[in-house]
């Protein structure tokens, strides 16, 4: 008959006997907080960044390294510490798609040196390190980046704005569509917003000089699309 209390007893409580080395432990430290200062460095290079996140990316790596050292073969506390994250999964903010992968990169890494891999999590960095460097320095899919931008039209209210603007934008821009239209100036102005791709970027002025003509010489403003839009 299956012993209940056995299996219990197996999955709630650790041998205290068998326990990490204080060298290992202290060597599996230092490892991952060199490999979090490295990751932090990456995420820095040329990026606008918080001192805050940049902190906790250079101690993430040692703190996921510690938990999986801990946890590791005991049931119990991996569930737990699975509970643990989740709460915080949900008490975070969304961040963009940059922070997310190095964030990714920071946990995997700590979670190969707390599996005991020091020289694997290393070489792991490493890799995906210089790989990220050269795709910064060489400006990896940032093309259609600098050609994507948001145009702001403002026309007066008694402006017919359907298809004003149509063959202006079909000459300047491989595609654009209307993003929004609300009212400004108390109600005597309307602002049109666009998602512009430009053909190119040196054909901006005579664009802007050509919608002036059609809008009064009113404000009109072409601008790098909001950052959310590019997040994921």
């Amino acid at each position: 008959m299956l012993n209940l209390n056995r299996i219990f007893e197996r999955v709630m409580y650790t041998n205290l006997e068998a326990g990490i080395p204080v060298s290992s432990f202290l060597l599996a430290i230092v490892v991952s907080l060199l490999i979090g200062v490295f990751i932090a460095f990456i995420y820095m290079y040329k990026s606008r960044y918080s001192k805050g996140f940049v902190v906790t990316l250079a101690t993430l790596p040692a703190v996921v390294c510690i938990v999986i050292m801990m946890v590791n073969g005991d049931v119990g506390a991996g569930v737990a510490v699975m509970g643990a994250f989740s709460i915080v999964r949900f008490r975070s903010v969304a961040g963009t798609a940059r922070d997310i992968g190095t964030i990714f990169l920071a946990m995997s890494s700590g979670l190969i040196a707390g599996m005991g891999y020091l020289i694997d999590a290393v070489l792991f960095t490493l890799i995906l390190g210089l790989v990220t460097l050269a795709y910064n320095k060489f400006q990896f899919g940032s093309k259609s980046r600098a050609c994507d931008k948001t145009l702001r039209i403002t026309i007066p209210e008694d402006l017919d704005y359907t298809g004003m603007f149509d063959d202006v934008l079909e000459m300047y821009t491989t595609s654009y569509e209307v993003a929004s239209v609300k009212t400004t100036n108390m109600g005597s102005m309307f602002r049109l917003t666009y998602n512009i791709t430009m053909r190119d970027t040196y054909s901006e002025k005579e664009m802007i000089d050509e919608l002036r003509c059609r809008n009064g010489n009113l404000e009109i403003s072409l601008s790098l699309p909001l950052a959310n839009t590019y997040e994921l």
